[in-house]
């Protein structure tokens, strides 16, 4: 069973519901009529990539990133070879902070992916150019019903909740095995205000070895494999 289908069996309901009917015209509608982010084949990347039942750490972003070749369906991340963007430039100087992680030449986050940070925007589309022309129009309750599903995982997970529009979803998060960790957002606006030193990510780290779940490799690799220390 693949990523998608598992998530499917927990929250194929929501599907069904009339919000998401609404949300669906609507988005199948903004495809058509201009340019959209990101593609639509990439919509349920951060589901494809990490089934529900590998679960260690959720990031939660806002929405996806609105020029072109950006986003890709995973929160904070842009594919190869696309110039990494400001927020992802402050967590990278966070985790090099932290961990001792050198700075890598790409943005591409898959690699978290694939070992169970669920890389979940709330907002899971845009319009070209236009930052949050998407909200309010249905995702967040689909998203809601995501976090929640999570929430009530029998086993730790850590949440981590960069910036306010993430930190009101922790009245969710009430499952006594989780941990939730709260920053600033890490854009260059914020992340002066306490992202920088929050050591969030040795904090996970630490969390889940203690409960022995091996904890996340953070390191992202130069795109040639060599990378300095």
């Amino acid at each position: 069973m693949n990523g998608t289908s598992e998530w499917k069996t927990i929250i194929g309901a929501e599907f069904e519901k009339e919000y998401y009917r609404k949300l669906g015209k609507f988005v199948n509608y903004e495809y058509q009529k201009g340019t959209v982010y990101p593609e639509k084949d990439d919509i349920f990347t951060a589901f494809r990539l990490t089934p529900l039942s590998e679960v260690k750490v959720v990031i939660l972003g806002q929405d996806p990133y609105h020029e072109p070749g950006q986003a890709h369906g995973l929160a904070f991340s842009v594919k190869p070879g696309v110039e990494i963007p400001p927020s992802l430039v402050n967590i990278y100087k966070e985790l090099h902070d932290d961990l001792g992680c050198y700075i890598p030449d790409n943005g591409y986050l898959g690699k978290w992916a694939e070992q169970g940070v669920l890389l979940l925007n709330t907002v899971l589309t845009v319009r070209a150019h236009q930052a949050l022309s998407h909200r309010g129009v249905g995702w967040e309750t689909f998203t809601d019903a995501v976090i929640r599903a999570v929430n009530t995982i029998d086993r730790p997970i850590v949440f981590l909740l960069w910036g306010s529009p993430a930190q009101r979803k922790a009245e969710m998060l009430n499952n006594p095995k989780h941990l939730v960790l709260k920053a600033p957002h890490p854009s260059p606006l914020s992340a002066y205000r306490g992202f920088f030193g929050c050591r969030h990510f040795s904090t996970a780290n630490r969390f889940l070895s203690e409960h022995g779940i091996d904890p996340i490799d953070w390191q992202i690799e130069n795109k040639n494999g060599r990378g300095l220390s």
